[in-house]
């Protein structure tokens, strides 16, 4: 499988490769933090441009089963390693969606971390479900772009700053830039066939077969992943560590970026 250069991001080198897996919102370039430390701590970090984002073509249909599928051939692409995959928000149900199917799937994995996700969303026909798109595409409906319906929906992901001070605003206000140009990037279409794969998830029963570390990362204001949600999963999951960052929001490795790694540089050290 060739990758274009755009569809993804690598850096670094070493024997475990974390693997950076965005929300529906997010694209390669949303890890910032994360790439300068792992990489300087001797990882090899790769993020994916999800099918439909970038240059990374569109899925052969809207379904979490197809972005698991490429996310297995991506992971073959990017040659022998161990991995660990990152999942944030829908990455993490990506995620879920490959490690649901065994080996050999998983024959690679050594470990996951979860953060801000869930591991079901429902039925796609469902009356929630149904409204849960209606509500997120009436705006594309009504000529909005995506690029306006991120600024009206990522200050809600930001949580609190951690403390109040210039630096911790400046850092905020780089979160809230980032999120929006990615947002702002996706086509429409990618964005709705997004959706449609999202709320045909549904992997509850699976995590009590997950046989790998796993670290559950919830955002204390996180409205989209609620912290008791994840509390929850890491109850179901063998060998699980839950965390929960305080002050933080849906977008925990933007705007605590430091709290974020430190919680998955000791979860690392451990394997």
């Amino acid at each position: 499988m060739t990758l274009p250069v755009s569809a993804c991001r690598i850096a670094g080198d070493g024997p475990l490769t974390l693997v950076l897996l965005h929300g529906i919102g997010g694209n390669c370039q949303v890890w910032p933090a994360q790439f300068e430390a792992f990489v300087a701590a001797g990882y090899r970090v790769a993020a994916w441009d999800m099918p439909g984002y970038g240059e990374s073509a569109m899925p052969a249909e809207p379904t979490m089963a197809a972005l698991a599928d490429r996310l297995r051939s991506w992971l073959d692409a990017l040659g022998p390693s161990r991995f660990v995959l990152v999942g944030h928000s829908m990455g993490g149900m990506v995620a879920q969606e490959l490690m649901a199917r065994g080996a050999p799937f998983t024959r690679d994995i050594a470990a996951l971390v979860l953060c801000g996700t869930s591991p079901a969303f429902g039925k796609p026909d469902g009356d929630f479900q149904r409204e849960f798109v209606r509500q997120r595409t009436a705006p594309l409906d009504a000529g909005k772009t995506l690029r306006e319906m991120a600024e009206a929906i990522v200050p809600g992901m930001l949580g609190e700053p951690s403390e109040s001070n210039e630096p911790a605003a400046a850092g905020r206000a780089r979160a809230h830039a980032l999120a929006v140009d990615a947002m702002g990037a996706l086509t429409p279409a990618a964005y709705r066939a997004a959706l449609q794969a999202l709320v045909g998830f549904e992997q509850r029963a699976a995590l009590a077969r997950l046989a790998v570390p796993v670290l559950l990362i919830a955002g204390e204001h996180d409205a989209n992943a609620p912290a008791k949600v994840m509390a929850r999963m890491a109850e179901s999951i063998p060998h699980a560590r839950y965390v929960c960052l305080p002050g933080a929001g849906h977008l925990m490795n933007l705007t605590h970026p430091a709290d974020f790694n430190a919680e998955v540089r000791a979860f690392l050290a451990t394997l």
